[in-house]
């Protein structure tokens, strides 16, 4: 399970990003509305039962790992890529996709690279992972899994700078006319 950490990391994402969105779900009803033809009034709830399967999804990923729950892992993060690509290639105006239930995620052709990389990792553990709980996935691993949860922590919080933060800075760079980094 080579890559279990990368997959933990999407699992927690999973978790995270369907809880902001079932506390928030307008961001992301907005951006669907911008694709899909249906009134805020009818994609905000269906956005927070997508985001309470989201969680779930994750957090079963998470506590169990296995062909099914990685399989899943990666069905949700192949779909995120494919619904920003969808938009980003009509051109259309995501102009935040609500990931992390903030107005200010816009997504990226970033945000593509990491669901697929995510997705990637899933299948992975979906492929190579024997059903197991996580405590026992952990025990397995040195120093009883402490530096991989930690290392999996890291992994996701780096994913929402990158697809949070970063994506920020390159709209605002971009509503700048900024086209090249700074001259050092």
């Amino acid at each position: 399970m080579e890559l279990i950490g990368p997959y933990l990391a999407a699992c927690l994402l999973l978790v995270a990003a369907g809880a902001a969105k079932a506390a928030r779900p307008g961001d992301t009803a907005r951006a669907v509305a911008d694709t899909v033809p249906l009134p805020l009034a009818v994609l905000a709830p269906l956005v927070r039962a997508g985001a309470a399967v989201e969680g779930i999804v994750g957090t079963a990923g998470l506590a169990y790992p296995s062909p099914w729950t990685a399989g899943l892992v990666a069905l949700s993060y192949a779909a995120f890529a494919a619904f920003v690509t969808v938009v980003l290639v009509r051109g259309g105006p995501l102009a935040s996709c609500g990931c992390f239930g903030t107005p200010d995620t816009p997504a990226t052709r970033l945000h593509v690279v990491v669901d697929l990389l995510l997705a990637a990792s899933a299948l992975w553990v979906a492929a190579a992972a024997p059903s197991r709980w996580l405590p026992s996935v952990l025990v397995d691993q040195p120093w009883h899994g402490v530096p991989l949860a930690l290392v999996s922590i890291l992994g996701a919080w780096l994913c929402v700078l990158v697809l949070g933060q970063l994506a920020e800075l390159g709209a605002a760079r971009r509503l700048l006319g900024v086209t090249r980094g700074p001259v050092g």
